[in-house]
């Protein structure tokens, strides 16, 4: 496996797209452009962040003001993770109540980026704030994806999973396999080849893009996004119990991958992992 730094080095290039801030029920709130620019320095042994992202000038203005932040790095954070195809999770390593919290995840396929921001607030560690962020490599026309649809989660997909450990353990990787089935029009039994079942509710207003679940006393929701994306997390993390942070992203009709950060019940970070799975039932 290439080592850390090389695997953000797959991220490089300039990108072009939008920072859509969602609330914590996936309704919008605005709709930032957005140009980031990742470029290799001395060698690639550090890179120059440029991040632009164009503001209206005053409410209601269809003139854009850029703001600007800049930075360089060599090394990933000490809450990131790569993988080799250039997907990473950035984030809070640990979790304690009284802090901000949150964690990002980010997928690469050719010309398209994908990101995902969960943010908890520090008062009552509830999701307060979902933020999606849909690029492509400047100079290309590679279209976003559909948004994903909950005939996109049933069905059952195969594939293999990766498992990168903060403590720099030995990855692990293992073949995978879950099946959604819908049980009646309320409910879907979501089900793996760990031989866990979970039961996922849709929402009382009989929105399809919001599914609920309980597991390990935390209160989990799942929102189904533009872009192909999906987020799933607590909607109130619940200290001193084992936690998970989950996102998607449906590249192709038959083929997602998922990345999962998981924590344990001291609310420390333990690992992050990137499933990529195929669909292979309808």
């Amino acid at each position: 496996m290439r080592n850390q730094w090389d695997c953000v080095l797959q991220n490089l290039g300039e990108w072009e797209g939008s920072f859509t801030h969602l609330s914590p029920q996936g309704e919008l709130i605005d709709d930032i452009p957005s140009v980031i620019s990742l470029t290799g320095v001395n060698d690639n042994q550090s890179i120059h962040l440029v991040l632009r992202r164009y503001y209206p000038t005053a409410p209601g203005s269809s003139e854009l003001k850029p703001q600007e932040l800049a930075f360089d790095f060599s090394a990933p954070s000490a809450g990131a993770l790569f993988f080799e195809t250039g997907a990473f999770s950035e984030g809070s390593p640990y979790f304690a109540t009284g802090i901000l919290f949150g964690a990002e995840f980010g997928f690469i396929e050719s010309d398209r980026r994908m990101r995902l921001i969960q943010q908890f607030d520090s008062s009552n560690s509830q999701l307060f704030k979902l933020t999606l962020v849909r690029e492509r490599r400047v100079g290309t026309t590679a279209p976003e994806r559909p948004p994903l649809a909950l005939d996109d989660f049933l069905g059952e997909w195969e594939g293999e999973a990766v498992t990168l450990y903060r403590d720099g353990r030995p990855s692990v990787t293992g073949n995978t396999r879950v099946k959604c089935d819908r049980i009646n029009q309320n409910h879907l039994l979501l089900s793996s080849d760990k031989e866990t079942n979970c039961q996922l509710k849709i929402a009382e207003n009989g929105n399809q893009s919001c599914l609920n679940f309980e597991q390990n006393s935390q209160q989990y929701q799942i929102l189904l996004l533009p872009d192909g994306a999906a987020s799933t997390c607590p909607t109130q993390i619940t200290p001193g119990h084992p936690f998970f942070m989950e996102v998607s992203w449906l590249i192709q009709p038959n083929f997602r991958q998922r990345m999962i950060r998981t924590y344990d019940d001291n609310g420390k970070w333990d690992s992050l992992t990137l499933v990529t799975e195929r669909q292979i039932k309808i």
